[in-house]
């Protein structure tokens, strides 16, 4: 029986205040209005940027997730790239094709992005209800639910035949990582590169400085555990700034004899952006912030090191403009020029979802997937 242009009833994570474990819950959600798409989720990322948002303030009762894959239940008026029954992947970065952004070439920061901080819809409302009370959206997707309504500029159709609970990681972890070494980095062939911090953003960027030729790929991480992994997919070596009495940077310094060329801050700690910094080459080193800085961090960097010519710089989405890149990413997972497999440790039911982000906090899982 069509569920088209009806409420559907279905199970969420929940979480209604701040502090408190996910709850599954019942929901209804409402069909897509104009320009939005209501899509079936059967496989959503945890991602660290969850794990981050459970310990900062936001609007609730609310419904996390934005790493997702699923097929398209329905469109709302006006949707023309997407149809009932396409795989898709869910964008927490929009791709409006209108706006500065969009139409230039080097960048990929959509206008629309902004319209997530509501946590509402494009008109104000949200299509979730549970209870009898509106819940609020996350990040345009909230891939925490068996559906989901999202803006057609935040949706990407893919390959027919692309495995969901894969390439979901393309939705954000991987694409993030990948991209930082390639578009926002540019790293170069036969270049020395470093990641700090190698969970499963950090390994994402490591296999894209492989990808780009870095001759050398230094992994950089308190967690011994992570470097077997991160050695799998192309550092070709790893330490702990903790066997260290010096500061890292000086470390790094020593070990490459000028610095490294390519350095990444994979966590969102910012003393380590200014240790990532330091540990750059000091005339052509390139820096790049990868991990989610909290809102309002000052960083305390010595200016002095840009004077030589570091270069310090922000990345979004790894410099994917979304909705084109996302479906050639996919392709490309299609065609094995590169492999998701090492990323997911974990593949788990969503209702087990407190475990996951145990597993997550412990650093004992590098992604989980979860399974809707």
């Amino acid at each position: 029986m069509s569920t088209t242009g009806k409420v559907i009833k279905c199970r969420a994570a929940i979480l209604w205040k701040a502090g408190a474990p996910f709850s599954i819950e019942e929901v209804e959600v409402a069909p897509p209005k104009a320009k939005e798409v209501r899509i079936k989720i059967t496989a959503t990322g945890l991602c660290g940027t969850e794990i981050k948002m459970l310990e900062n303030q936001m609007k609730y009762p609310i419904i996390l997730g934005h790493e997702g894959a699923g097929i398209v239940e329905s469109v709302g008026e006006g949707v023309s790239t997407v149809k009932t029954g396409d795989k898709v992947i869910t964008l927490f970065l929009p791709q409006c094709g209108e706006c500065a952004s969009c139409l230039n070439s080097e960048d990929n920061y959509c206008i629309q992005l902004k319209q997530s901080y509501t946590s509402l819809m494009t008109d104000g409302t949200s299509r979730f209800t549970c209870k009898g009370k509106p819940i609020y959206h996350f990040a345009n997707t909230s891939t925490f639910s068996e559906y989901t309504v999202i803006r057609e500029i935040s949706v990407a159709k893919i390959d027919a035949v692309a495995p969901l609970e894969k390439v979901c990681l393309i939705s954000c972890g991987f694409s993030t990582g990948y991209g930082a070494a390639i578009n926002t980095a540019k790293v170069t062939p036969g270049s020395t590169c470093a990641v700090f911090g190698l969970g499963g953003v950090g390994l994402s960027v490591v296999m894209g400085c492989k990808a780009a030729g870095a001759a050398r790929i230094i992994g950089v991480d308190i967690n011994k555990d992570k470097f077997e992994k991160a050695k799998q997919v192309g550092a070709t070596e790893c330490i702990s700034p903790q066997d260290f009495k010096k500061p890292i940077q000086d470390v790094l310094v020593e070990m490459t004899g000028a610095g490294v060329e390519f350095c990444f801050e994979v966590i969102g700690n910012p003393e380590l952006v200014a240790a990532a910094l330091a540990s750059c080459h000091e005339s052509h080193g390139v820096c790049v912030i990868v991990g989610l800085l909290d809102y309002g961090v000052q960083l305390n960097i010595n200016g002095y090191l840009f004077f030589s010519g570091r270069s310090l710089k922000g990345s979004v989405f790894g410099g994917w403009k979304s909705r084109e890149s996302v479906s050639r990413l996919v392709s490309d997972y299609m065609a094995k020029k590169f492999n998701l497999d090492p990323l997911i440790t974990h593949t788990m039911k969503l209702d087990k979802i407190n475990e996951a982000v145990e597993f997550m906090k412990t650093g004992k899982c590098i992604r989980c997937v979860l399974l809707l």
